[in-house]
């Protein structure tokens, strides 16, 4: 059983990486792009029978920073 988390500041957070990331697109000719938010993306290999409450005390505990950011789970 497969799990993916993806993590996200929350709107309203500065993200420093995400505005490097605009301008850097910027400097390089890619005109037009006018925000950049830059999150992770988290895979768990879960044992069968793991359940998406599981997965979310994980998140709540150590994945996401759930001050400042927001988190989505899929499970496969």
């Amino acid at each position: 059983m497969k799990a993916k988390v993806t993590v996200m500041l929350k709107q309203g957070v500065l993200d420093p990486q995400g505005e490097a990331v605009r301008h850097a697109l910027g400097a390089l000719g890619f005109d037009g792009v006018q925000g950049v938010r830059q999150g992770k993306v988290i895979e768990l290999d879960l044992a069968e029978g793991t359940t998406e409450a599981r997965v979310t005390e994980m998140c709540e505990k150590l994945l996401a920073n759930t001050v400042i950011e927001s988190y989505r789970i899929e499970i496969a």
